[in-house]
């Protein structure tokens, strides 16, 4: 390989860069990005050029990324991180409230309770677009991944707006027919003799709700995924008892039913938080204010 060449270089390569990285060959990241397969073939050969680095060997699965290529891989995606924010942030000046706005949360919250949240949101303020992210990881707001988060657990970093919604009760529901076939247990033990839901890899909720209740492990699950929605879904099918948030069992058709509330009491930490920097944008500040409402009312339901 050549002597690196002491020049910037511009996002495109990086871009490129990343699309193979994530899809593994040169057609699939000229899909993904929407670009000719000969420029991302290009802009690969230009970057290692550039920087003086193999970054890629042909194998019969793909393109794979060499060690320097993956070391390289966190710091070009804080750059596509922060590209996006700046592209977010040039749209949304004009008047009024305008441009767009990544809101990131968990599943069940992203699919079961802020729908009709934005949608009100954007029915008040057409000129607002939402890109909305849905996971089980927390996104990093440092790194401009995501404008506003709503978060289980509390944030530390000082350059974070944080406002605190309220503590989310969480439960162990089932479907009336599970119940009907199945008997309905009667103490935390008996939970052990029937059919439960639960997460597939050790998260602190699992570590947590193992302390409250024994049988609540693993390997106990009759069906495991990391999916709060799927356990969800598999609940309101009958396929057992898991945990849910009390609000969505009630809104559940029929209502999920509530098992054991005496004994197994738990609730969720929720924070609607925001980067500090994001204080003076229209578009950021009408949805941390929307989300914030909407969620107090969502807790407000089951109090």
């Amino acid at each position: 390989m050549a002597q690196p060449a002491h020049k910037d270089i511009g996002w495109e390569l990086y871009r490129s860069y990343l699309g193979v990285v994530q899809e593994g060959s040169l057609s699939g990241a000229a899909r993904a990005l929407g670009v000719t397969q000969p420029t991302v073939g290009r802009h690969i050969a230009a970057l290692e050029q550039a920087l003086g680095l193999v970054l890629f060997t042909r194998s019969q699965q793909g393109l794979l990324p060499t060690e320097a290529a993956l070391a390289l891989r966190p710091y070009a995606q804080a750059m596509g991180h922060t590209a996006a924010a700046l592209v977010r942030a040039a749209d949304s000046h004009g008047g009024g409230v305008r441009g767009t706005v990544r809101v990131t949360a968990s599943e069940v919250i992203g699919v079961e309770v802020l729908p009709p949240i934005l949608a009100q949101l954007q029915a008040e303020h057409p000129a607002l677009t939402v890109e909305l992210v849905l996971s089980n990881r927390v996104q990093d707001l440092l790194q401009h991944e995501a404008d506003i988060a709503i978060r289980m657990t509390e944030p530390r970093q000082d350059a974070l707006i944080a406002r605190r919604v309220g503590s989310i009760p969480l439960g162990l529901h089932a479907h009336p027919s599970y119940l009907q076939a199945h008997g309905v247990p009667e103490t935390l033990a008996d939970l052990a003799h029937h059919r439960l839901i639960g997460f597939d890899a050790e998260t602190p909720f699992l570590r947590a709700a193992q302390k409250a209740v024994p049988a609540w492990r693993r390997d106990q699950f009759a069906v495991r995924s990391d999916s709060d929605v799927a356990q969800l879904a598999f609940m309101r099918a009958g396929g057992g008892i898991g945990v849910c948030q009390v609000a969505l069992a009630r809104r559940s058709t029929p209502a999920l039913v509530h098992v054991l509330p005496q004994q197994f009491v738990y609730g969720l930490e929720t924070w609607v938080v925001m980067h500090e920097d994001l204080r003076a944008s229209p578009r950021c500040k009408v949805t941390l204010d929307a989300l914030w409402t909407g969620l107090q009312r969502y807790v407000a339901d089951v109090q």
